[in-house]
């Protein structure tokens, strides 16, 4: 064989087997960011990439990180610790929410924002009903960063405003037109739901604390830990 020839042909081997060794990493072929050096390519690209600490940027915002401990549908903590992060433009967008929300007296609560894949393949193996834990085959808006999780909350007292149910609630109480709730829950839930669209979040169907961001599209899935995102910044 020329050598140009083989050349080539060692070339084509090496395409076909690094594709198979990448589809390998993820059972259904979804490009997951799960290296520090591909998560900094993606912010040298475009800064709006940045998942950013919730809290160290709205230092007024209530953490009530669920999956840190055992209080959620999995009975464990999955979370080494209470974190919450997301993109920079879902962020900016929370701290202007946060402030909106302080004529009214009210303030946000968040339980969940950014979560790395292998925490969603393992929500799915505990509850394996795609309406309300992401299917491991899609992912979740979760994962790209540009989904939160959250509650309306007084500011004076710091308690949280009723609502038609509980975080993850699995029922048709969750609902975001669920029809069954008092007066006040129905208007506590629309006050929310309504502030949120105002800043560019659409209530998922199925949960009303559950909100994706306008342009969760440009966003990749990811699977960093909190622990590796607090190393990069």
């Amino acid at each position: 064989m020329h050598t140009k020839a083989y050349l080539i042909l060692l070339f084509l081997l090496s395409l076909i087997i690094g594709n198979g060794y990448a589809q390998n990493q993820n059972p259904y072929g979804l490009k997951i960011i799960s290296t520090e050096d591909e998560y900094r390519k993606c912010i040298s690209q475009d800064d709006d990439q940045e998942l950013i600490d919730i809290q160290k940027f709205i230092p007024e915002i209530v953490l009530d990180i669920r999956y840190a401990t055992a209080h959620n549908f999995t009975g464990q903590a999955v979370y080494p610790s209470a974190r919450a992060f997301a993109r920079k433009p879902v962020v900016m967008q929370l701290k202007a929410i946060q402030e909106e929300l302080k004529s009214k007296k009210l303030g946000l609560k968040i339980y969940d924002a950014y979560r790395p894949y292998a925490i969603s393949v393992k929500f799915y193996d505990v509850y394996l009903d795609s309406t309300f834990v992401a299917s491991p085959r899609k992912g979740s808006r979760h994962n790209r960063g540009a989904a939160i999780d959250l509650t309306l909350i007084d500011l004076q007292t710091r308690n949280e405003l009723e609502m038609t149910s509980q975080f993850d609630d699995f029922s048709d109480k969750a609902i975001p037109d669920y029809k069954g709730g008092t007066a006040i829950q129905n208007a506590n839930r629309k006050i929310l739901i309504e502030t949120m669209a105002k800043h560019g979040f659409i209530v998922y169907s199925s949960e009303w604390w559950h909100y994706d961001f306008n342009d969760w599209q440009k966003f990749g899935l990811m699977d960093l830990s909190f622990e590796q995102l607090d190393a990069i910044h």
